[in-house]
Order: structure tokens, then C-alpha cells, then sequence
């Protein structure tokens, strides 16, 4: 299959979170399936020029209310990975966030994905592509574009997290071309008054997959469907849970030049090495297993829980590590707790990627008590360094995490139920069991191989050629 793999981020493009990751592993896998896949994304600002030789594919002009909108399409081969197409608007992909309105202008952000899906719908067509794989509501247009254009690739969407939907007001229709009669409850784009980029991906894709079995079956519920659980119900022959994979190349701790010492599963010493020197360099003291967040600081990764539980874990014996930034107020409640607790809470605001993988080698535990979680990667990234995962039983973190066989869960996001479990991953660290623990997390299939063959027999679905 010719298969256009569409999304806002991917590595090592841009990155801001774990859809970055995907986007650049999901297609590798796929082409050494056998089948011809295309990234595209945006170029965002000048900052990829500078850091990536692009070629020249094509220009063209995109459909645009009062007058065409002239785009480059730039190529790059990918060295060990799909090639890519990144999408050049200067007036539309600026330098700065890529999420976030310019200029005041609330309506700019819509405007410049508006843009990129009309530019994923003309690239398919000048490509030939069969299937375009979407990614999360920056995406969401381009079936809706799709069928104005009537292109004949199939369109399957993927949700990453439904709790964001890329919702403007209805001023945004006129400004990028949807017809005023697509602004309805069914197969439209109207949702509670808005206009909104993933309901109309829900409502006119081919196939929605998510990215866990367990989101897939939460999200057609009231308390986790963000408002399309009634939608996503409807469509759920269509909706399909795959868990995705995690760059089993990328994240080996046998090869990770980042990290002080290198280990394996068969060679477990030395990761006690890595612990040592997590200690070293954070200021704390050995008196205790060291529990690690590595994390965005967000209601939705249970940060209230964890402030809740730090004096009691504390007073365990535990070492808390937290690499991360976000709510400003999670980050001053934070500080008081280390300030209250020195040698025993270190703290690091910031997106570090090379300290993540340290605190990943040399921690005991990964604790992520999401309140929900689509699927997440750092409980799996932390299996693969031996570091067991202690997470709240929902979403990816239920299907990745037996609870003590491959990590430690508990259901109930309550400090209490918390606490519990961060008690019985505490014995097994003082026990015999702790090194078996560790190496069964090592030698779990994390890689994308059997994720990659659930999305092709999904766009097979998509184009008609299997039932399903």
C-alpha cells in the first residue's frame, strides 16, 4: 500500500510530546513491512532548514477562500526511517509554538492546520496515496477536505488524546473554506456551538483507531469520552484500540551513550552503577528506593496525588526524582515539598532528554498515577531500563502493566490507593524477588511489530479489502 502518514509533530523534526515519537516509529515499521510510506508534516519556520538538507519536491497552489495559497512540498529521505514531506508556508508555519495562536489572533491556529490538511489532501492526490493515516484534531480536516475534493484515498484517524479537539467558533468556516452546510450535528463539524477539528474527523474518517484497547473502550464512556462518547459508540465496529510500540532501538539501555554505565537484562549489575550516580548528580541520599516522575506537571497525570502522598512516602524512605514542567502552580507546590524534604526530593523543570534517560537507568521506580492515560510511553520506556512502573490502572498504563509481574497498579485515584501500591513495590525492592521483577520488565515486547500488523489490516478495512 502507498500509505500518507499524517501529523503536526514527529522526531526529529519537532517534538513536544509522545506523538512525535509515534510519528516517526509507526512508519518506519510499516516501510519495513514492505509498503511505500510518506511522513508529512509542516515546516515549521525556518528551524528545519537549518538543521535538515531538504530537497525541493513541487509547488503548488491550495484551495483557499478569495485566492489560492502557493506551497512548496519539501522532500527528505530519512536515513533508517520513512522519508518525509514537510509542507513550506511561510505565512502560515511560523517560527514559536505551533499550537498556540500568533498575533492574538484566536483563530490563527485553526486557520494554519486548516492549511495543512488541504495541503495533505493535494499531496495524496498528486502521490497516489491509498490510505492517509491522520493524527489527533490538527489532522481532522482532511477527511472533510477529502470528500470536497473528492479524493478516493481512504482516511483512517487516529486519536493520541481526545481531551484536545481543536475547537474555534464558527467565524473560522469562511476564512478556510467549509460550507456553511457542514456546520451540523451529524457528519459535520458542529459540536456544542463550535466548530470543532475532531469531531469532524470522528464523524467522517474511514476507520478511528486509539492508541490502547483499554482508551478505545473508556472513551464511548461519559466520563472519559470528552463529549463524543455518544459518537464514538455509534462508530465502535469502526473504532479500533491498538497500544502502541515504543522505539526499541532508540530506548535500549545495552547501547544508550547517554547513560553512565550500560546494562542488560542478562547483565544487571551495573545498573546500580547508574543508580549511584543518579543520587550524585541530583544531591540526594541513599536511604531509600528512588520513585521517578517523568512527566508533564497536569491535573491528567495526577500531580494532586503525588503532592498528597509525598510526606508519607517520604517518611518510607523513599527518594522522589521529578523531571518535568507545566501548571506553574504544581511547580511551586512542588518546590515547598523538596524544600521541606532536602536530600530527599529532587526537582528538574524542564523537557531534558538525555536527564530522562539517566533518571530512566537509575531509578527504582516510574510512578504514574494518570487519572487517565490514552496509552503512554514512559511505563514502557522504563520497563525496557528495568525500572519497574507503579501507575494507576487506566488506559495504555491497564494494557502495559501486570500488576506485580511487570510493574505495580492500583485502581482508585485516591492518595490512599496510591500509597498502597507504592508499599508493595517497596517490599518486593527489599526482597528476592526485586532482580526477577526487573528483568521480566527488560524482556517485555515493547517494539512495534505486532502494533504495525493491527494498522495495515485496519487500512485494509479502510479501503474495503477485508470486513471489520
Amino acid at each position: 500500500m502507498k500509505i500518507l502518514f499524517a501529523a503536526s509533530e514527529a522526531s526529529p523534526y519537532y517534538k513536544t510530546g509522545g506523538l512525535g515519537d509515534v510519528a516517526r516509529a509507526l512508519p518506519r515499521e510499516l516501510k519495513r513491512k514492505g509498503h511505500d510510506v510518506r511522513l508529512i508534516l509542516p515546516a515549521y519556520g525556518t528551524i528545519v532548514r537549518h538543521e535538515i538538507d531538504l530537497k525541493h519536491e513541487a509547488d503548488d497552489m491550495i484551495p483557499w477562500p478569495g485566492a489560492p495559497v502557493p506551497v512548496r512540498f519539501l522532500f527528505h529521505p530519512a536515513k533508517n526511517a520513512a522519508p518525509a514531506v514537510l509542507v513550506e508556508q511561510a505565512d502560515f508555519f511560523v517560527p514559536g509554538h505551533p499550537y498556540f495562536a500568533w498575533d492574538g489572533d484566536p483563530l490563527a491556529t485553526g486557520r494554519r492546520f486548516a492549511l495543512f490538511c488541504r495541503a495533505v489532501v493535494r499531496y495524496a492526490a498528486l502521490w497516489g496515496a491509498d490510505v492517509i493515516h491522520l493524527n489527533d484534531w490538527q489532522t481532522g480536516l482532511v477527511p472533510l477536505f477529502g470528500l470536497l475534493d473528492r479524493l478516493e484515498a481512504a482516511t483512517v484517524f487516529s486519536i493520541h488524546n481526545l481531551a484536545y479537539q481543536g475547537t474555534f467558533t464558527p467565524d473560522l468556516m469562511a476564512q478556510v473554506g467549509i460550507p456553511r452546510d457542514l456546520f451540523r450535528i451529524e457528519n459535520g463539524v458542529e459540536f456544542h456551538g463550535q466548530v470543532s477539528f475532531m469531531k469532524a474527523a470522528l464523524a467522517l474518517s474511514d476507520r478511528l483507531t486509539t492508541v490502547s484497547p483499554t482508551y478505545a473502550r473508556e472513551i464511548q464512556t461519559f466520563a472519559f469520552g470528552a463529549g463524543f462518547d455518544g459518537l464514538l459508540h455509534f462508530r465502535r465496529r469502526e473504532l479500533h484500540g491498538i497500544l502502541n510500540g515504543v522505539d526499541t532501538d532508540a530506548w535500549l539501555p545495552s547501547q544508550d551513550s547517554h547513560i553512565p554505565v550500560r546494562y542488560s537484562a542478562g547483565n544487571m549489575k551495573p545498573k546500580e552503577m547508574n543508580r549511584l550516580a543518579l543520587l550524585e548528580e541530583t544531591g540526594l541520599d541513599d536511604g531509600g528506593p528512588v520513585i521517578a516522575m517523568v512527566s508533564r506537571l497536569a491535573h491528567q497525570k495526577g500531580i494532586d496525588l503525588v503532592l498528597g502522598a509525598l510526606p508519607a512516602l517520604i517518611d518510607e524512605g523513599a527518594r522522589i526524582v521529578v523531571l518535568g514542567d507545566g501548571d506553574a502552580a504544581y511547580e511551586r507546590a512542588l518546590t515547598r515539598a523538596a524544600a521541606a524534604a532536602r536530600g530527599r526530593v529532587a526537582l528538574s523543570f524542564r523537557y531534558d532528554d538525555s536527564l530522562a534517560r539517566r533518571i530512566y537507568a537509575g531509578s527504582d521506580f516510574l510512578l504514574m498515577p494518570s487519572l487517565y492515560e490514552p496509552c503512554g510511553l514512559s511505563q514502557m520506556i522504563a520497563q525496557r531500563y528495568g525500572t519497574p512502573p507503579i501507575v494507576r490502572r487506566t488506559g495504555g498504563l491497564a494494557d502495559t502493566v501486570e500488576d506485580g509481574k511487570t510493574g505495580f497498579a492500583f485502581t482508585e485515584p485516591t492518595v490512599s490507593a496510591m500509597l498502597d501500591a507504592c508499599q508493595r513495590a517497596q517490599r518486593v525492592w527489599r526482597g528476592r524477588g526485586w532482580m526477577a521483577l526487573r528483568r521480566r520488565c527488560m524482556r517485555t515486547d515493547r517494539s512495534w511489530s505486532r502494533s504495525a500488523e493491527l494498522y495495515e489490516r485496519v487500512y485494509q478495512c479502510a479501503l474495503g479489502r477485508l470486513a471489520g
